[in-house]
C-alpha cells in the first residue's frame, strides 16, 4: 500500500484496512488518491506498474509534477467540479505521453469524491484505464468512413488520388505519398506481363503532417526513381501489401525524410492499388514524427483504403479513356473547317467542357442559299457522338433534297423514333442510350430574297441583331424535340436586312447569360455593339458574355452568321410565256446577259442547259415559266413553273425521241437538283466560274 504520511496518522480516516488492502494491493486497475488540494495522496501497486505516470517522489505533491497530462486545463477543471459537487465524472479521455522513445498512451479517467468530514471534502479517488487500442480502433473506424466519403468524389485521376493522401494523414500515417502508373494516367492499365520490366510511377498525391509546410513535397507528376520502382515491383507484381523496415538515401530524398530528426524513421506501409484484375500504383505509409510503428491493424487498415480508392482510381481511368475516345470521335465527325459562303458571313467557338455532342452546321444549298443548323443530343459521352454524326450525316443528306426545314425535322424526328423503337427491343439497352430528345435548329438564309426560314425541334430560336435595332429572339414555332411527341414542326419566314447577325447556341450558353430572356438580350446586346467589327472578335465578346465560367459538365456551342445579300448586277431574273418560242427568247437573253458578264466561255454549255430546262417546263407547266440566272461561285441557273411533279433522270434508249434534256444537263453542269416551291417547282444547274472570273465576281 502505498499512501502519505498524514493519511497513514489520521486516526479519524474511517477506512477498513481489509478494504484498503484490497484496493491498493489486489486491484488491477490503477487507482490515485488525491486530497482536497489534488495532490497525490496514495496510489496501488497497479498504477506502479502501469507506469502510466512517474511516481518516484510523487506522493504529497500536485498534479503538474507528476501527471501533466491531468493538470491540463479542462481536465483538472472536471476534477475540481467533482470536489465541489460530489458527482462522479467518468469516461475522461486524456493523452499521456510517456517516456522519451515509447508509445503516447490514450487514458480514460473515472473520479469519485471520497466524502465529506468535518473537516470538508476529503480528496478524490481515480481509477485510470488503458484506451489506446480502443482510441485507435475508433481512429481506424472514423478514417474509413471519411475515405467512403471524401475519395472517389470525382471522376478524375489525380484529385481521387490527393483524396486518399488527405484522408489517411493524420489518421493513419503522418505521411502519405500515392504513384499511379503513367498508363493510367493516359487511360490504360498495364499488362501483368509488363510489370516485370521498367515501371513508370508518377506521383498523383501526397501528404503529411510535418511543421512548416509542404516544402519539400515530391512533385505531382514526377517520376519515382527507378531504384525505388526496383524496391517495389516484387509488391507490385504480387500484388500484396507489405511493412517495410529501413529506408534508402533515394526514399529519404523522395519522402523528405533526411529532414526528419535523426532516430526518428519508422518502417513504412507499402500497399499497391488494384482493381479489377489490375495494378495501377501504389500508396506508401510513413511514420517519421509518431513513435508508434505501424501493426497489423494498419496494415489492413491501409489495404481497405487501397482497395477503395483503387475501384475509384479505375472509374476515374475508365471515365477518362472513354472521355478521350469521345473527344477524338467528335472530332474527326465535325467538320475541320467551316467553308466560306457569300451569303453569310460566319463565325463560330466551341468550348469542350464535357464529352457531349452539340454540334452546329453550314451546309451549302441551291440557290446561293446556305443553311445554319444547330443541335443538342441528350445523351453524353460516346452516345452523344455517335448521335452527333448521325444527326448531321441524316440532315445533311436531306438537305441535299432541298427539302423545307419544316419537313427536314420532321423526316428526322421518323428517323429517331424508329431507330430508338429498334433499340428498344434489346434488354441490354438503357434508356441512356436513347436519341429521343435531340434538340435542332434549322435555319435557312437566301441572299437573292433576303428572306430566312426557321424551323425548331425543341431547340431555342436564335437572337437576330438587326442593324440600327435592338437584339430580339426569333418568332420561331417549337416543336418537340426529335424523337418525342407528335412530330409536327412549323416554320417561320423573316426578311432580314443585309448585316444581321444571326446567335444560334445552344441551351447551356443561353441558361448561364441570365434567368430570363430580357436580361439575356441586354447581354447579348452588349456583346453584339459595335455590329460592324471583325465577326471574330464580335464571337469571342458573346461568348465571354454568355459563358464567363463555363461549366465543367456541359459543352457550349455559338455561331455567328452576318447576312450577306447578292446585288442586283449579280442577278437576272425573267417571266417567260408558257409557249415553244420561249426558248429561243431563254437562250438569246442568257446568251446576252452572260457577256454583259464577261462569261463569254460559258455561253455555249449555258444555252443548252436553259434550252433543255425551259422545254421540259413548257411540255410539263401550264402557266408562267421563270428563269433565273445568278452569278455566284458557280453560275446558276434555275427554271421554276407551276408543275409539282420532279423530273427524274434516266438513260435514254437509241431510238428514243424524248429523254435526253436531264442527262445531258448533267453532262455539262456540275450539279443539278429539284426544290419544292410554295407553288411548283425549280429546277437548278451550276456551271463552274473559270477561275480568274470566279474571283472577278467576288470581288
Amino acid at each position: 500500500m502505498n499512501v502519505s504520511r498524514n493519511m497513514a496518522a489520521d486516526p479519524g480516516r474511517g477506512f477498513d484496512e481489509a478494504v484498503l488492502g484490497a484496493l491498493f494491493s489486489d486491484c488491477p486497475q490503477p487507482l490515485y488518491v488525491l486530497d482536497a488540494d489534488l495532490c497525490l495522496a496514495g496510489f496501488n501497486d497497479a498504477a506502479r506498474r502501469d507506469g502510466a505516470f512517474p511516481l518516484e517522489g510523487a506522493l504529497g505533491r500536485p498534479l503538474g509534477h507528476w501527471a501533466p497530462a491531468l493538470h491540463h486545463g479542462p481536465v483538472e477543471a472536471a476534477l475540481r467540479e467533482v470536489l465541489a459537487t460530489g458527482t462522479a465524472a467518468t469516461g475522461i479521455e486524456v493523452v499521456a505521453a510517456g517516456p522519451a522513445g515509447t508509445p503516447v498512451r490514450v487514458l480514460t479517467v473515472s473520479a469519485y469524491r471520497l466524502g465529506v468530514t468535518g473537516d470538508g471534502v476529503r480528496g478524490l479517488a481515480l481509477t485510470v484505464e488503458d484506451t489506446t487500442d480502443r482510441c485507435r480502433a475508433r481512429v481506424r473506424l472514423e478514417v474509413l468512413r471519411e475515405a467512403g466519403v471524401r475519395i472517389g468524389s470525382t471522376l478524375d485521376l489525380v484529385p481521387t488520388a490527393q483524396e486518399l493522401a488527405d484522408v489517411s494523414v493524420p489518421g493513419l500515417a503522418d505521411m502519405a505519398i500515392v504513384d499511379v502508373m503513367d498508363s493510367v494516367l493516359r487511360g490504360d492499365v498495364p499488362s501483368v506481363e509488363s510489370l516485370g520490366h521498367r515501371l513508370l510511377l508518377r506521383c498523383a498525391g501526397y501528404r503529411c503532417v510535418r511543421p512548416g509546410g509542404d516544402g519539400d513535397a515530391p512533385e505531382l507528376g514526377g517520376v519515382l526513381e527507378p531504384t525505388l520502382t526496383d524496391r517495389y515491383r516484387h509488391i507490385l507484381v504480387k500484388r500484396q501489401a507489405l511493412l517495410i523496415s529501413g529506408r534508402t538515401p533515394e526514399e529519404a530524398r523522395a519522402t523528405g525524410h533526411e529532414l526528419v530528426p535523426e532516430g526518428t524513421a519508422h518502417a513504412h506501409l507499402a500497399v499497391p492499388l488494384c482493381a479489377r484484375g489490375g495494378v495501377l500504383g501504389l500508396v506508401r505509409f510513413y511514420r517519421p514524427f509518431t513513435p508508434v510503428p505501424f501493426g497489423p491493424d494498419d496494415l489492413r487498415l491501409a489495404g481497405e483504403l487501397a482497395r477503395h480508392t483503387a475501384l475509384c482510381l479505375d472509374n476515374a481511368r475508365l471515365y477518362t479513356r472513354e472521355r478521350s475516345v469521345a473527344r477524338i470521335l467528335q472530332s474527326s465527325l465535325r467538320p475541320p473547317h467551316m467553308p466560306g459562303h457569300d451569303a453569310v458571313e460566319t463565325a463560330h467557338s466551341y468550348l469542350p467542357s464535357s464529352t457531349s455532342g452539340d454540334w452546329f452546321d453550314i451546309i451549302p444549298l441551291s440557290g446561293a442559299r446556305v443553311a445554319l443548323v444547330v443541335g443538342e443530343p441528350p445523351a453524353r459521352g460516346l452516345r452523344a457522338a455517335v448521335t452527333m454524326g448521325g444527326m448531321r450525316a441524316a440532315i445533311g443528306a436531306l438537305a441535299s433534297l432541298d427539302l423545307p426545314p419544316e419537313e427536314i425535322l420532321e423526316r428526322v424526328h421518323e428517323l429517331v423514333t424508329r431507330l430508338d423503337a429498334e433499340e428498344s427491343r434489346r434488354p441490354a439497352e438503357s434508356q441512356d442510350t436513347r436519341r429521343a430528345g435531340t434538340s435542332c435548329l434549322y435555319t435557312v438564309y437566301d441572299p437573292v430574297s433576303r428572306r430566312c426560314t426557321l424551323a425548331s425541334a425543341g431547340h431555342p430560336p436564335p437572337a437576330l441583331a438587326r442593324p440600327g435595332d435592338p437584339v430580339s429572339f426569333a418568332q420561331v414555332p417549337v416543336g418537340p424535340p426529335l424523337g418525342r411527341g407528335r412530330g409536327r414542326y412549323r416554320s417561320v419566314r423573316t426578311e432580314l436586312p443585309e448585316g444581321t447577325v444571326l446567335v444560334l447556341c445552344n441551351q447551356v450558353l443561353l441558361r448561364a447569360a441570365g434567368p430570363g430572356s430580357a436580361e439575356q438580350l441586354e447581354r447579348l446586346g452588349d456583346a453584339l455593339r459595335p455590329g460592324d467589327r471583325p465577326l471574330e472578335e464580335i464571337c469571342e465578346s458573346v461568348l465571354k458574355s454568355l459563358a464567363p465560367r463555363p461549366d465543367p459538365t456541359t459543352d457550349g456551342v455559338l455561331l455567328l452568321a452576318r447576312t450577306l445579300a447578292l446585288s442586283g448586277d449579280r442577278v437576272a431574273s425573267w417571266t417567260l410565256s408558257n409557249d415553244p418560242a420561249a426558248v429561243g427568247e431563254a437562250r438569246h437573253r442568257t446568251v446576252r446577259h452572260l457577256r454583259r458578264w464577261g462569261l463569254s466561255e460559258l455561253e455555249f454549255g449555258a444555252s443548252v442547259v436553259v434550252s433543255e430546262l425551259v422545254t421540259n417546263a413548257v411540255r410539263y407547266s401550264d402557266g408562267p415559266i421563270v428563269l433565273r440566272l445568278v452569278r455566284d461561285h458557280a453560275l446558276i441557273i434555275e427554271v421554276t413553273d407551276d408543275s409539282s411533279t420532279a423530273p427524274q433522270l434516266r438513260q435514254a434508249e437509241d431510238d428514243d425521241e424524248h429523254g435526253r434534256g436531264l442527262s445531258i444537263t448533267s453532262q455539262l453542269t456540275e450539279r443539278w437538283g429539284t426544290r419544292r416551291e410554295h407553288r411548283g417547282k425549280t429546277i437548278w444547274a451550276e456551271l463552274a466560274v473559270p477561275e480568274g472570273e470566279e474571283t472577278e465576281a467576288a470581288s
